[in-house]
């Protein structure tokens, strides 16, 4: 009898410490490639790791369904005189120098002046403003010009009202461009500039899309940082984390599923930005 007591005893111990070795390996199998985050931005789908590079999309951050922008001056199409320009917005359900209340704001680099207007021309850096009229210098020669609203953290708004892009002359150019508005185009966002300590951590990859959508199946965005190659199927921002400090170089190229370039003047683009530990 005690033979079997001591056999029953040995067969309950291996059938727990097999039940409990199964919910270790359960466990371990199901964790989401997306912890391996340091925290801040949820990730949306898997993180891609590469060559020391994190990089993940996410799209939690707080939404301004309702909230438009529109451009009145310079008019679509206008011709204005060389050098300082008036530009004037309309806006509405979107308050400007507001700290966009979320979380995310504590992990990325977020202007203290609040939310903003994104204006870029000819896909040059933009400029921030927070203020719906201001002015601004273009050079004699056609111009793109695209604007958008941002969260206090530069994330831009990506629903059809957030933007207005239309094409202005200045002066009276010799050499006229040609710009397609109803192509698809991609105009480069973020990152910019110089980081600094915490903001080291997470920089944020964002673009701005017009005429095109991305899908697994359809075009894409091919993100080069530092040489490493990442394939971006998601029109959301973008995390990446991992980077060195000093100069960091990335190019965006707007392809289609076979990963060849899009047509467009802005489809390709080449930017540099620096990390500092203090």
């Amino acid at each position: 009898m005690k033979r079997t007591y001591l056999l029953l005893a040995s067969a309950l111990m291996l059938g727990f410490s097999a039940c409990d070795t199964a919910r270790q390996t359960q466990e371990n199998e199901s964790q989401s490639p997306a912890a391996t985050a340091i925290g801040g931005p949820t990730p949306t789908g898997a993180v891609m790791s590469k060559n020391g590079l994190r990089v993940f999309a996410f799209n939690d951050s707080q939404q301004y369904p309702e909230s438009q922008l529109r451009l009145n001056v310079p008019p679509a199409g206008g011709v204005v005189e060389a050098g300082p320009v008036q530009f004037d917005y309309d806006l509405s359900n979107f308050q400007l120098t507001r700290m966009t209340p979320h979380s995310n704001a504590e992990h990325m680099a977020n202007s203290q002046e609040g939310q903003h207007i994104h204006n870029i021309v000819d896909n040059e850096p933009y400029t921030a403003h927070y203020q719906t009229e201001f002015t601004k210098d273009l050079a004699e020669g056609d111009h793109v010009i695209l604007s958008f609203l941002s969260r206090s953290y530069h994330e831009s708004l990506k629903h059809k009202g957030a933007y207005d892009l239309r094409m202005v002359t200045a002066g009276k150019p010799t050499e006229r461009m040609e710009f397609d508005m109803n192509a698809p185009h991609m105009f480069y966002s973020r990152p910019k500039g110089e980081y600094v300590g915490k903001d080291t951590e997470q920089v944020m990859l964002d673009f701005y899309l017009v005429n095109t959508e991305l899908s697994p199946t359809g075009n894409k965005v091919r993100a080069t940082i530092n040489g490493t190659e990442f394939i971006l199927d998601k029109w959301m921002p973008h995390i990446m984390e991992g980077l060195p400090m000093g100069e960091n170089t990335i190019k965006l190229e707007l392809i289609d599923n076979n990963g060849s370039l899009i047509p467009g003047p802005y489809n390709s683009v080449t930017r540099t930005f620096t990390l500092k530990a203090q």
